[in-house]
């Protein structure tokens, strides 16, 4: 099989409201691709629905895990398959809309950048809590501080790259503490990140939003540690 251009990562943690839409979304962008879903052993239909979805599609592959072992782990399991020549992450849920691909790989295409950030800051967006966007507007401040950077938003899902380069960063975190730790490497590795404008249509936590605010802290934590200490 021909290396395609993108890899889509797809962490899946009880995501079965949701996923048959999002992988509707995500097969309908008209690129070469393949996507790479890790089911991180969820308690419903979630792999059920994958298994599904690979028998209608053969570039779709599966990861499972035995044991819930949180985000940064999913991805890390992804990446070990992904045979792209681009990687982006794709949240399970609706809240990032795949139509931003285009924009988001295009910079890399053309050899302008080899790192894309989305930013849902200065897209369109809704259903954001307040808290929430405080805790990101802190997090990216204090990245922009530590780094000497100037970007609106570390905490974005759409974080995209050449996948020589995310492979290259030797990623260790388990859970959402990935996002900066992503965020910091790729900053002391010297590259640029380019951020495109992305629209975000967040979920309620009724609705099986997963970020809890306390989370912050370790994402503080973890900031402080890449730049100090890796």
């Amino acid at each position: 099989m021909d290396q395609p251009l993108l890899s889509i990562i797809m962490p899946c943690y009880n995501e079965a409201a949701t996923l048959p839409l999002i992988l509707e979304k995500v097969e309908a962008i008209d690129i070469d691709k393949e996507i790479i879903a890790v089911d991180d052993h969820s308690s419903d239909h979630t792999l059920e629905l994958l298994q599904a979805a690979v028998a209608r599609n053969p570039r779709i592959t599966i990861v499972s895990h035995p044991t819930n072992r949180g985000k940064g782990a999913a991805v890390r399991s992804g990446l070990a398959h992904a045979r792209g020549k681009i990687t982006i992450i794709q949240d399970a849920d609706l809240e990032y809309d795949p139509n931003d691909y285009y924009a988001l790989v295009k910079p890399i295409v053309d050899g302008r950048v080899d790192v894309v950030f989305g930013s849902r800051f200065l897209g369109s967006h809704t259903g954001m809590y307040f808290w929430n966007a405080v805790g990101n507007k802190s997090l990216t401040f204090l990245t922009n501080f530590l780094f000497n950077c100037w970007i609106s938003d570390m905490e974005t899902c759409y974080k995209v790259m050449r996948t020589e380069i995310i492979r290259n960063l030797n990623l260790e975190s388990n859970d959402f503490r990935l996002e900066p730790e992503i965020t910091a490497k790729v900053l002391k590795r010297g590259y640029r990140i380019l951020e495109v404008p992305i629209s975000y249509i967040g979920r309620t936590y009724e609705e099986g939003k997963k970020m809890k605010p306390s989370q912050g802290f370790y994402a503080i934590a973890a900031l402080f540690y890449y730049r100090l200490f890796n």
